[in-house]
């Protein structure tokens, strides 16, 4: 596969992630009653559910722009973490959660190669 090819595949996941985690930032933000329910079911008030979502947003902007890409790669990948633990402490369904994540590690793969020689070379 080429350079371009590679470099296309990444930006079109890195497109689709942001969809997915504007969408999400935007019902935290917006105090949407939907997401202020599944908020009060995790036992957070609306004034941490906004937080959070203040923190995804700015984690996406960090991921989107190239130079604080791996920055901004890594913090969406810790948020995503704890929303694994956050679903599983509450008995809730982690398929979508873990599929984002590894969606995540994927694109910031594609996105940064020095990210994935720094994680999978075998030198010192």
């Amino acid at each position: 596969m080429s350079q371009k090819t590679i470099k296309i595949i990444a930006w079109v996941l890195t497109g689709i992630l942001a969809l997915l985690f504007t969408m999400s930032a935007f019902m935290k933000l917006s105090q949407n009653e939907i997401a202020l329910a599944q908020a009060a079911s995790f036992g957070m008030d609306p004034n941490t559910f906004l937080v959070i979502g203040i923190i995804e947003i700015a984690s996406l902007i960090l991921f989107i722009f190239p130079r604080t890409g791996i920055l901004g790669s890594l913090l969406l990948i810790a948020y995503m973490g704890g929303a694994i633990v956050t679903h599983l402490l509450h008995q809730e369904p982690i398929g979508m959660a873990v599929a984002v994540q590894i969606l995540l590690w994927i694109t910031a793969i594609l996105r940064f190669p020095e990210l994935k020689q720094r994680l999978f070379s075998s030198g010192n």
